[in-house]
């Protein structure tokens, strides 16, 4: 079974104005899998005589942290619905992840020279809309907060997520893993890190007045499950 590990250090500010009401939530993913953990030797001999490819497994950690969401839980906040793009070009989802708050919509354009069709047998969502050519597009809308996932229908191999978030403080890290959430009024929330194929990871924290909030993530994912 998967495992995180949040440390949550909540870090007194000295006198300062403007943080008398709210405060932000910064901090870091950090993705790990388990065969970084383990480095293999090879005898120098070798070394010198061929071309040593990475060790198997070593993952482009900046596409798996694109594959990351963070977000607060619950509806008490605001949701602001916007429109996003999710396309298909060279048969695939690009980009393969997206999150929208709950009303939003998303704009599946066809940017491939061949058919592409986008399906969902999620529970969040469930549609088809059918198959179109390069050019068109299609557009739906996300009313319920949950994880839908987009396939095609002619191209097996293609295989995206939509996040649908309950309110509007969500993001996504920077390719360092660094992360920060919109300020929160006082008092206790949910704040939950998600993966595309890791699922999610949530740390119950209360937010104070004139206290940062920092959150530390670390997520493992199993070896072959990243796409």
């Amino acid at each position: 079974m998967l495992s995180v590990v949040v440390l949550v250090a909540l870090l007194m500010l000295g006198p300062c104005t403007g943080l008398a009401e709210t405060v932000g939530i910064t901090g870091t993913v950090r993705v790990t899998t388990s065969l970084t953990k383990k480095r293999i030797s090879v005898p120098q001999v070798y070394e010198r005589a061929v071309a040593i490819a990475p060790p198997v497994g070593v993952r482009d950690v900046e596409a798996e942290l694109r594959r990351v969401v963070v977000y607060v839980d619950g509806t008490k906040l605001a949701s602001r619905p916007v429109r996003v793009t999710m396309n298909q070009s060279q048969r695939r989802f690009d980009p393969d992840v997206v999150a929208v708050s709950a009303g939003s919509s998303v704009s599946f354009p066809n940017g491939d020279p061949i058919f592409h069709n986008v399906f969902s047998l999620s529970e969040t969502k469930h549609f088809d809309l059918g198959n179109y050519k390069e050019g068109d597009t299609r557009v739906i809308a996300f009313e319920h907060p949950g994880v839908v996932q987009v396939h095609c229908h002619l191209h097996a191999n293609m295989s995206g997520a939509i996040l649908v978030t309950p309110n509007s403080w969500f993001t996504q890290p920077a390719a360092s893993g660094a992360f920060s959430l919109p300020a929160l009024p006082p008092g206790h929330y949910t704040v939950v890190a998600w993966h595309k194929t890791a699922g999610f990871f949530r740390r119950e924290i209360d937010v104070r007045e004139g206290q940062l909030v920092n959150l530390d993530f670390e997520i493992p994912i199993l070896e072959g499950t990243g796409h």
